[in-house]
């Protein structure tokens, strides 16, 4: 099983995420969204996975400096806004064996570890 982390490492979820890995010893990839954008592709697959709606991050400074037709986006809209700035997505993403497994890390440790460790 491997896991890849995706996310900023000063967010303090993805802070979060990482700490409970760590704690269980869990190995895992980190990967910057401000270092290393993730491709179209890849927030194509995210936004199947999870839907645009799920993953916006409504409380960053990204998202509220979008203006008002952003209510109007469809999940295309949404992919293509994620793609070009990483920060409206809310993090971490978390992806196991390659596969988006999770958007965000607010859950039971019963639905993570299952989640993530199988």
């Amino acid at each position: 099983m491997s896991l890849t982390l995706y996310g900023i490492p000063t967010c303090g979820t993805v802070k979060k995420a990482r700490k409970w890995l760590h704690d269980r010893g869990v190995d895992h990839t980190f990967v910057d969204f401000r270092e290393h954008p993730p491709s179209q592709a890849k927030v194509d697959a995210w936004v199947q996975a999870f839907g645009a709606k799920a993953m916006r991050n409504t409380s960053g400074g990204a998202y509220r400096a979008l203006g008002d037709e952003k209510k109007t986006w469809d999940d295309t809209r949404w992919s293509r806004a994620f793609a070009s700035d990483p920060m409206l997505i809310k993090r971490p993403i978390i992806e196991r064996d390659g596969a988006p497994t999770r958007v965000g890390f607010r859950a039971s440790d019963e639905v993570l570890t299952q989640e993530l460790m199988g």
